[in-house]
């Protein structure tokens, strides 16, 4: 296996990964990441632990996150683990002295929620949520749009997240659409530069009984507006679980009064759509603005990122110096996921909290709680918390 390039230093972070399933995408990105010296792998499943240190030359291997947070000279812990655990496991990570970055949600109550938070300043490590739909190709673009005013006054936003969950693991079985809704919230609120204050939430569908045992939820989709802290501005998010007949997809749109911002109806589209209404005085006799539609390209953000890591947001072989063992990788949501692992280790090395710290974590995390709590009681309004 031929290891990355720059010269590992000792003062040099150590992550563990925790997670082999998804998580087993991370790590090349943290081995080649130019601040990191060493990256241990966990996963209760041994033959996955042997299959990717066999793949990427990995030293340290553990069975449990309890085992790799007695090691000492781990600096941080990245958990792609499900959802269930991570409130107790990101806690436990912070308690042992140990950064913590956690996949989403950041936990399913908002007691839990509060209760990282404490935990994160008790200790002083860093907390980030890895929410990857702030780091597609799709929303660096968007948020470039809007930060050039040529979008205009912001008058609408809008989520959608809609996938099925038949035949995947356990906990997924009956989940409250809104408790993973982070991949359509977090997008709306951050090209927004808002927090949700209100919610107005209701279930609809019709789920087959089994699936309502295990959290008490009847809604295989659920649809919400959102009140902003903003004057005059409110969000609409929709999340669907079950019975749904929709393809796959994470997306957002954000509707300006000069130009409106589209997510493309099919996953695997990489181009946004762009909606123009031209500001000009209208001819005698018609009706309503006149406007373009055009595709515009989401480009490949390669720039922002270390050149080491950098090949990791496009789909590529890992080691093409070494074809007996070269393996497809990287890619992952719309090339968010080395964007992730820059921020996360770079607030490490800079002392500094992340973008997607745990206030913000929570805040994007809580309105999709409350959302589910409104339309549990029949779409009463919700306020959400403000965490501090």
């Amino acid at each position: 296996m031929t290891r990355p390039e720059e010269k590992r230093e000792s003062r040099g972070l150590r992550v563990a990964v925790a997670g082999m399933r998804f998580g087993a995408a991370f790590v090349p990105i943290y081995l080649h990441h130019p601040d990191v010296a060493e990256v241990g792998i966990i996963d209760p499943n041994r033959e996955a632990l042997v299959d990717v240190a066999g793949k990427y030359d990995i030293r340290r291997t553990h069975t449990s996150l309890d085992e790799a947070l007695k090691v000492s000279d781990y600096d941080a812990v990245h958990l792609i683990t499900p959802i269930p655990w991570h409130a107790e496991q990101a806690v436990a990570v912070l308690q042992a002295g140990k950064h913590c970055a956690c996949t989403v949600p950041m936990a399913t109550t908002l007691a839990d929620l509060q209760r990282i938070i404490d935990t994160q300043r008790a200790s002083g490590k860093n907390y980030m949520m890895m929410e990857t739909a702030v780091y597609t190709r799709q929303f660096l673009l968007a948020r470039e749009i809007v930060a050039s005013g040529r979008m205009g006054r912001i008058q609408f936003l809008r989520g959608a997240h809609y996938q099925d969950m038949e035949n995947w693991p356990s906990y997924w079985m009956g989940l409250p659409p809104m408790h993973y809704a982070t991949h359509a919230i977090s997008p709306c609120l951050a090209i927004a530069e808002a927090r949700a204050v209100k919610v107005y939430c209701f279930g609809s569908g019709v789920m087959r009984q089994e699936l309502h045992k295990q959290y008490g939820n009847p809604f295989p989709v659920e649809s919400a507006i959102f009140q902003l802290d903003k004057p005059d501005l409110c969000m609409e998010v929709t999340r669907s679980l079950f019975h749904c007949a929709r393809g796959y997809t994470e997306s957002f749109n954000v509707y300006g009064e000069n130009l409106a911002f589209e997510w493309p109806q099919i996953e695997g589209e990489d181009d946004p759509v762009i909606f123009a209404q031209h500001l000009q005085p209208l001819e005698k006799g018609r009706r309503g603005l006149p406007g373009t539609v055009e595709r515009l390209h989401a480009p490949d953000r390669q720039d922002l990122l270390p050149k080491s890591i950098a090949r990791f947001t496009a789909r590529g072989k890992y080691d093409d110096t070494n074809p007996q063992k070269s393996f497809e990788t990287g890619g992952g949501h719309h090339g968010s996921h080395p964007h992730m692992v820059h921020e996360f280790v770079r607030s490490i090395v800079e002392q500094r909290k992340p973008w997607i710290d745990e206030v913000r974590a929570a805040e994007w995390t809580a309105a999709g709680i409350c959302a589910h709590q409104s339309a549990m009681q029949g779409g009463q309004a919700i306020e959400i918390p403000r965490f501090c």
